[in-house]
């Protein structure tokens, strides 16, 4: 709902009546550990990795790990395989939680800080990109050692322009940016990265009502290569 100028204006102009941002979320908020048929392009992409000898994976805006629990369904988990989640504190703290009642610790932790993504093989972000508010170019800039993958899903991205609006997750709203699909493309590429492939996610609506050009936005994904220097 909404258009604003900036993510900074979104976050200025939610209603005072609800609560902002994931860090809000209630105990029992968990999505669903299941499989979408949106996932499979970034399921793909993460097996690739794994097939290639990659083995650590830092989950931006992960959630409690929700990924993690789906993918080890179908994909063969090496035994070093590390993967960690980045999410907000009240969220990481149940996820820590949960993967301790799963047995899941020797592979999952968890982080709130973006810039431990430093080093990591892969940086996967699915359905988080557009809840942040450093862009993917300044996410990348702030790492002192790059990932050799990002894998990007269900990305909200628009074909003309950029919108800032707000996205109402029930027990609060989220100021959210629908970037600019090129310009996202773009921002990959000055970042030092190879396209090796990229979709659109059919299947998951997303529409901003009463603004102009509101029934364009779409979610889409990529697979970005460091490029090696």
């Amino acid at each position: 709902m909404g258009s604003f100028e900036s993510f900074a204006a979104a976050e200025a102009g939610a209603p005072p009546s609800k609560a902002v941002g994931y860090d809000n979320a209630p105990a029992d908020a968990f999505y669903s550990h299941q499989v979408a048929p949106y996932d499979y392009p970034g399921l793909f992409w993460i097996g690739r990795a794994l097939d290639d000898g990659m083995r650590s994976i830092f989950d931006l805006g992960g959630h409690v790990g929700i990924k993690y629990y789906a993918f080890r369904r179908m994909l063969n988990y090496p035994a070093d395989l590390r993967w960690t989640v980045c999410d907000v504190p009240t969220v990481v703290k149940t996820g820590r939680e949960l993967a301790v009642q799963r047995e899941a610790t020797a592979q999952l932790s968890f982080s709130t800080d973006f810039r431990d993504a430093s080093g990591y093989d892969v940086l996967y972000a699915s359905g988080s990109l557009q809840y942040l508010q450093q862009r993917i170019s300044e996410i990348i800039a702030a790492l002192p050692v790059k990932p050799r993958r990002i894998v990007l899903n269900t990305t909200a991205v628009h074909p003309e322009r950029t919108i800032y609006t707000l996205n109402s997750i029930g027990f609060a709203v989220c100021p959210y940016r629908i970037q600019h699909h090129d310009e996202l493309m773009a921002d990959l590429a000055a970042s030092g990265y190879r396209r090796r492939d990229a979709w659109r996610n059919e299947g998951k609506a997303i529409e901003v009502p009463f603004v102009d050009g509101g029934d364009k936005p779409f979610y889409a994904g990529c697979c970005f290569d460091l490029q090696q220097a």
